[in-house]
């Protein structure tokens, strides 16, 4: 490493390297930054300016690193820390390189802005110990990169994309990347931001926070996604039932109309493991129970579909109407998010009893007392007097209008700093609740994710999306990316959510390619509002959304992927089992079992469903056939026709309405077939 000062700079800053606890600290200009072990082939990364650096910031990592074996050298004024297959090395001017243990190779390497000012490290001020921080890179001309959550973008390599790192709806910030050079990096901070990944340098911007805070490790990605949900928690064992078909709409107005759906289910011997009670259940927003006008008796309902077999799972909002008997006192308690000007309203909603919108609050999901509020009040009115036990998180963003974060506060800190967090924690309020309650098995459905959520038991799905076939393509890499970001359980409305006419011929064939891709997902969920719709409020529904809804054609062959589902259920819990006990995820982009493949790098259209299943699904209205690129290193077999083919090759196989191209690793016995 060349530790000469540059001759472009008038006044380089040579600071200190020291060895402090087990890790590396430079030192220089009122700076700090600290570079430790955590966890086998990994480090983690901290900086900070104007004082010492500070420990209990809300992040992503679990406390205390796992342990590896690792060694700390300086000298000349450099430092450099091995710690298994990744090592860092720090020069005098304070510049940080990673470096593969192995052969030296250059992982990633900070790179400054300009060689006046600033460095690789820009932090400026807000005011009161904040900075707008900005952490530079080098960019590399061959890299790709994959994570950063779920988007709709439909881009699956984002190397030259700019991601907001906010939380909105369908827009699900992880900040996580894994790169084709061998090493996945976590920006550990919930603050509001951007990524740019420009082709002249990679820039990570948090715009209000206190400390700059990344991690990163270095291998395959398999090995990798290992070591980040080794330090970030890995998912729970999903339970068998949840493994099964999903059923759901916008929305079952009463109980007698959910009952009679599974009852049909059952009576056409179609499998079906749950049903959802949507949004508008309730008597107002933030009472968290029935309105007894249209659900009576929900525990002959939830007795009855447990003697059918099916879970019912019930939507829970996190916001909270000035109608609701809980507002006052969630006000006075401080329950709510806060804001730092005007009043404690954040969204216009609809609610029963009134004729127009009313402005409703959002419990503060960081501030553990609310959690345990409204859990209480989710115990008491929906697990002890009735058994149910899943619930599903919609509009956990929190959909704030306007989502003006600046304006925030929460009690985990400001809300530029911190509101990326919200729906990790509210994640975390019914996972602990059911925990403390005695349950063992949790499963919620969340409209969004933050790092983490995985090991509170949470279920993504990709939001309110269209409803035709461009969406449906977009879906695949928004699948693939989360699968990179550490959340394993993850789904589609099937069909789309807005729109779709069960009576028109073209989005039949939309439904029917989506359902073939959705009994092919980690968790199959049919959901949407269809059409003809009605306007947001308390009485709404929408069109039919039944496996039945679709005209006779269409019901015999989503019925067909139902048989499917079921046949590879065991299959589907053996791949939740990797990702509970190795953070692998079922749904897989080809490069993650094939990364010495270069050409598995650029697949964007297929995916592995677990190691043995190549699953290519058909985006095109009026397809027949289907081209489809096989990795190298395996041998495939067609499961339709039994076809072989030696990988490293592109194949185009047929494609009829009721096929979804399927092919089986080097002799994989999977019952695609009845």
């Amino acid at each position: 490493m060349d530790q000469s000062p540059s001759l472009a700079q008038s006044s380089p800053t040579v600071g200190t390297v020291r060895e402090h606890d087990g890790a590396l600290e430079w030192s220089g200009r009122q700076e700090t930054v600290r570079i430790e072990p955590w966890g086998p082939d990994a480090v983690r990364v901290r900086a900070r300016i104007g004082g010492p650096l500070l420990d209990g910031l809300p992040g992503a990592l679990t406390d205390g690193p796992p342990g590896s074996s690792f060694a700390v050298k300086t000298e000349q004024g450099a430092g450099v820390l091995v710690n298994g297959a990744i090592t860092a090395e720090i020069d005098a001017e304070g510049l940080l390189r990673f470096t593969a243990t192995e052969d030296g190779r250059e992982l990633l390497a900070e790179e400054r802005a300009h060689f006046w000012w600033p460095g690789s490290r820009l932090y400026t001020p807000n005011g009161n110990g904040y900075h707008r921080l900005e952490q530079r890179f080098a960019a590399y001309d061959d890299e790709r990169l994959y994570g950063l959550g779920q988007h709709q973008h439909g881009l699956l390599d984002q190397k030259g994309a700019v991601v907001d790192l906010v939380q909105r709806n369908a827009e699900v910030t992880i900040p996580v990347l894994t790169s084709s050079r061998g090493y996945t990096l976590l920006w550990n901070n919930p603050a509001i931001g951007r990524v740019e990944l420009a082709r002249t340098g990679t820039r990570w911007v948090a715009d209000s926070a206190r400390q700059i805070d990344y991690w990163i490790t270095a291998g395959a990605p398999a090995a990798a996604q290992r070591r980040y949900s080794a330090v970030t928690g890995r998912t729970p064992m999903l339970p068998e039932w949840a493994a099964g078909f999903w059923q759901c709409k916008l929305r079952y107005r009463t109980q007698e109309e959910l009952l009679s759906v599974a009852r049909e289910y059952r009576r056409r011997g179609l499998p079906i493991d749950v049903i959802v009670c949507d949004f508008f259940h309730w008597t107002h927003l933030g009472e968290w129970k029935f309105d007894p006008a249209e659900w009576p008796d929900p525990a002959a309902m939830v007795r009855e579909l447990e003697e059918l077999g099916i879970r019912l799972v019930v939507s829970v909002w996190p916001s909270v109407s000035p109608l609701s008997e809980n507002h006052l006192l969630m006000e006075q308690r401080g329950y709510f998010i806060g804001t730092e000007y005007g009043p404690m309203a954040h969204a216009d909603w609809p609610d029963k009893e009134v004729a127009e919108p009313v402005q409703v609050a959002f419990y503060d999901a960081t501030n553990p007392a609310a959690r345990d509020f409204v859990w209480s009040r989710v115990r008491e009115n929906y697990l002890e007097p009735y058994g149910i036990r899943s619930f599903w998180l919609d509009a956990c963003e929190p959909e704030l209008k306007p989502g003006f974060s600046a304006n925030l506060r929460y009690h985990a800190g400001p809300g530029l700093e911190v509101g990326n967090l919200y729906p990790r924690e509210n994640a975390r309020t019914f996972y602990e609740g059911m925990l403390a309650a005695g349950e063992e098995e949790v499963v919620t459905l969340n409209r969004s994710a933050w790092a983490g959520s995985q090991r509170y038991g949470a279920a993504l799905w990709s939001g309110d999306i269209g409803t035709d076939f461009a969406t449906l393509r977009r879906q695949l890499a928004a699948g693939l990316n989360t699968a990179m970001s550490g959340i394993p359980w993850w789904n589609t409305d099937i069909g789309g959510f807005h729109g779709g006419d069960p009576d028109d011929e073209a989005y039949r064939e939309v439904m029917v390619r989506w359902f073939q891709f959705g009994a092919l997902s980690p968790l199959m969920r049919l959901h949407g509002f269809r059409d003809p719709g009605m306007p947001l409020g308390p009485s709404m529904t929408g069109g039919p959304n039944e496996v039945w809804s679709y005209g006779e054609r269409a019901e015999e062959i989503l019925s067909w992927y139902l048989g499917l589902r079921e046949r590879l259920k065991p299959y589907v819990l053996e791949q939740m089992r990797a990702a509970h006990e190795e953070g692998l995820p079922p749904m897989r982009p080809l490069f993650l079992e094939f990364p010495d493949d270069g050409a598995a790098w650029e697949v964007a259209d297929a995916y592995l469903f677990g190691p043995d299943l190549l699953v290519a699904p058909v985006l095109e209205a009026g397809a027949t056939s289907r081209t489809a690129y096989l990795p190298a290193g395996a041998r495939w077999t067609d499961a339709w026709t039994g076809e072989e083919y030696e990988g490293g090759r592109t194949v185009t196989v047929d494609a009829p309405l009721e096929r979804i191209p399927l092919f089986l690793r080097d002799g994989a016995d999977l019952p695609v077939a009845p």
